[in-house]
């Protein structure tokens, strides 16, 4: 084995060699055995000890011996000639929404913060079966509820790029941990933009694979409501895809799942993509408000898929938009009340929910029948929408956020660009399209504003075109340059 002094020398830079490394890069390291195990994990605590402080993108993390000892057994598994998958000896840690047998999940409340999971998710049964050891957790906010990482049990995440300042969510404390180099690659889950917000705000890649593509559950409810879904995270496409090929996959438990084969994710994303063309949403014609700098970054990044020989045009659906927020409102409500109704019903934990989840209960608990019925026809009336859009055009682009990381004090923007917001989640409105969808969606970095923080850019695709979706997103990333990789000051 290379000792990790030798490594971090020829490296020439602080970091340790392994952490630096791209998911795909580090599996064959460790399966042809050129660093064992027990050395990456060894890089990796030393990293998070040292960074993960600053930020807060980690919590509940599991003893380090313990580790290492995991680790070591990983070793000998493959000095047998035996490996679990990719993932082998890896190490991740998971979303804290997603139950991990045997791992504290506290989903962010003060009513679950000594809960441990009995089972695994679908998800994370799947990333163990590849080899992963799970270190610990992913912060979140609340519930998962805000694009904002801060919750009573282990507190506020910090950007990557700016600690003073919010890292999203809800998926934030795996986005900081991938831009920190503290995880090689990271689940996630969305249902109003919690894979690609967060993404957006800390330059990396985030998808919202189509519904169905990654099973969600086993629940009580197999059938759902449909609108949230789990996901992968990472630093690169290639990383991105093979995550998503262990994460996808129909189980007999969520009869909605997609029957097809993920090995699919795994292999090339090479492709022509000359003659592609992208419908340019923006801001839906001054619908959406934008803080300055947003559409400007996001439309020199636009720019890289003209060099690609793709062709660019402006688009304004025919559909109103208000529509759409209506709609998402009633099934918000609806997802909500029906996760927490029962916390609701009793007034001592009632008093223990943050404002905006009792907000989304009481919402629910006033709609009727006929008002679910009703938002899932207009959200019938988008996809038909989409798939008359879809005919003139390969892929759709909006921004993915209306405005930069805010202060990590605020519990989320009032105003942009001086129109007032009149819920918590309004700031984040350009998601929803994409989430309505049932549609894979992708947050692509887009690059930086003159204030030096990123921004991301959105790309539908077609429902069940997750890999074409990878592929366009593949050229973009070869083609954009060394901005996309930029790392954060706080570990360079």
């Amino acid at each position: 084995m290379t000792d990790l002094t030798q490594l971090e020398r020829r490296a020439g830079q602080r970091l340790p060699e392994p952490v630096t490394w791209d998911a795909i890069t580090l599996s064959r390291a460790i399966q042809t055995r050129r660093i064992s195990c027990r050395e990456v994990m060894s890089a990796y605590l030393t990293h998070i000890e040292k960074h993960n402080p600053k930020v807060n993108a980690l919590v509940s993390m599991r003893d380090g011996d313990e580790l290492l000892r995991e680790a070591d057994a990983r070793d000998r598994q493959l000095a047998r000639g035996e490996s679990m998958g990719w993932l082998h000896g890896v190490p991740q840690a998971i979303k804290d929404l997603s139950h991990a047998a045997g791992h504290r999940t506290t989903m962010g409340s003060p009513l679950f913060a000594d809960h441990v999971a009995e089972t695994d998710s679908i998800m994370v049964q799947r990333i163990r079966r590849d080899g992963a050891i799970v270190i610990g957790r992913t912060n979140v906010p609340e519930f998962g509820l805000g694009s904002h990482t801060y919750n009573p049990v282990f507190g506020p995440t910090r950007n990557a790029y700016d600690p003073s300042l919010c890292a999203g969510g809800s998926s934030g404390g795996a986005a900081v941990a991938l831009a920190m180099r503290l995880l090689p690659v990271a689940d996630g889950s969305d249902m109003m933009g919690s894979l690609r917000n967060p993404a957006a705000f800390n330059n990396v890649y985030g998808l919202r694979p189509s519904f169905g593509r990654v099973p969600f559950g086993p629940s009580a409810d197999v059938f759902g409501q449909q609108l949230p879904t789990e996901g992968p995270m990472a630093r690169t496409v290639t990383d991105l895809a093979r995550l998503l090929a262990t994460q996808a996959g129909a189980d007999p438990r969520v009869p909605l799942s997609v029957n097809e084969d993920p090995a699919v994710f795994a292999g090339s994303l090479e492709r022509n993509l000359k003659g592609v063309r992208i419908g340019w949403v923006g801001d839906w014609q001054g619908y959406l408000p934008m803080e300055a700098e947003i559409l400007p970054v996001c439309e020199r990044a636009l720019g890289v898929f003209r060099t690609l020989g793709c062709n660019v045009e402006d688009l304004v659906p025919d559909f109103d938009p208000a529509r759409l927020w209506q709609c998402w409102l009633t099934l918000r409500h609806w997802g909500v009340a029906g996760l927490l109704e029962a916390l609701y019903a009793d007034p001592a934990k009632r008093r223990q929910l943050k404002p905006e989840a009792r907000w989304e209960v009481e919402g629910g608990l006033a709609l009727s029948a006929l008002d679910v019925h009703r938002a899932n026809t207009i959200r019938s009336a988008w996809y038909a929408t989409l798939l008359k859009l879809f005919e003139r055009y390969d892929y759709i682009a909006l921004p993915t956020a209306q405005v930069y990381p805010f202060p990590v004090e605020e519990d989320w923007p009032k105003q942009i660009a001086g129109r007032p917001m009149d819920t918590y989640h309004r700031w984040m409105e350009v998601v929803v399209p994409g989430s309505l969808s049932g549609c894979p969606v992708i947050s692509l970095p887009a690059g930086f504003g003159k204030s030096g923080l990123p921004m991301g850019i959105q790309i539908i695709g077609p429902h069940l075109a997750d890999l074409s979706v990878l592929q366009l997103a593949r050229g973009y990333e070869q083609a954009a340059g060394e901005d996309l990789r930029r790392m954060p000051d706080l570990i360079r």
